[in-house]
């Protein structure tokens, strides 16, 4: 199966910020199965990031391994010059969309709502403002007027941006999303990328697994390209190019023109 690449150009945030996330010589196996070898790279605050690269590659063990959701075999992950797994509550995480029951018989407030229990505590009753957090974020992806549906009853477009309301009233520093843009639509793509950049503005870290090689991949500005170690971390621009980009996809990526990113 080939990968069509495309490339139109596209805007970049230019500056790095201040707060990073170091990884050095992690190293993550499945029983005997080596799923990543002495991964060293750093995500920076004020971009957005992509971890990238083919089926296999360990782009989503990666970003489990960094918020401790599966063991590792060594190496460190810091943000901020301390352990990544003592700060977790920092962080917010969405994960593949596959992984999620959506059966479960929960309102889109309700999901929206979880996110603000780690400010409020389990068993307490939400503040006001936690209430006007959650209406806040979203009403910022849209779907303020669907508070009292089912989450199982909504759209696959429609379910992604309630977990990114949710993950936005965490008010977290570290924002970590599983292959977001699986089985939705392009208007909510744009809606998520939008607010992404806006994430970005504001400073935070923006990391995102993304499996697509085509247009969405020109609105990151670092990537972390993996095959189960990493192939290059970088500028966009730096990273995408034939010579990486076949030492990570081999003969699966056709190239359209001279330009690669």
């Amino acid at each position: 199966m080939k990968v069509k690449l495309f490339y139109p150009q596209a805007l970049c945030h230019s500056g790095k910020g201040e707060q990073s996330i170091n990884i050095s010589h992690l190293g993550v196996r499945y029983r005997n199965v080596e799923a990543l070898r002495d991964v060293s790279c750093a995500i920076y605050s004020g971009r957005l990031t992509g971890i990238i690269g083919p089926n296999g590659a360990g782009k989503s063990t990666l970003l489990k391994a960094m918020l401790g959701l599966i063991p590792t075999t060594g190496g460190l992950i810091l943000y901020a010059g301390q352990p990544l797994y003592n700060q977790l509550q920092r962080v917010a995480y969405i994960p593949q969309r596959s992984q999620i029951d959506w059966s479960f018989p929960a309102t889109v407030w309700d999901v929206v709502m979880m996110g603000r229990v780690r400010k409020t505590g389990w068993f307490r009753r939400f503040s006001a403002t936690s209430r006007r957090i959650a209406a806040a974020a979203l009403e910022r992806v849209g779907m303020l007027d669907y508070c009292a549906r089912r989450i199982g009853e909504l759209s696959g477009g429609q379910q992604q941006r309630v977990f990114l309301a949710r993950a936005l009233a965490q008010e977290a520093d570290i924002f970590c999303f599983d292959e977001p843009f699986v089985g939705i639509d392009q208007k909510t793509q744009d809606v998520i990328f939008k607010i992404f950049r806006e994430l970005a503005a504001d400073d935070k870290i923006v990391l995102v697994v993304n499996h697509d090689l085509g247009e969405s991949i020109t609105y990151f500005d670092d990537l972390i390209l993996l095959n189960k170690e990493v192939i290059a971390t970088g500028k966009r621009q730096q990273v995408l190019t034939r010579e990486n980009l076949y030492n990570a996809y081999g003969g699966q990526v056709m190239f359209f023109s001279e330009k690669v990113y």
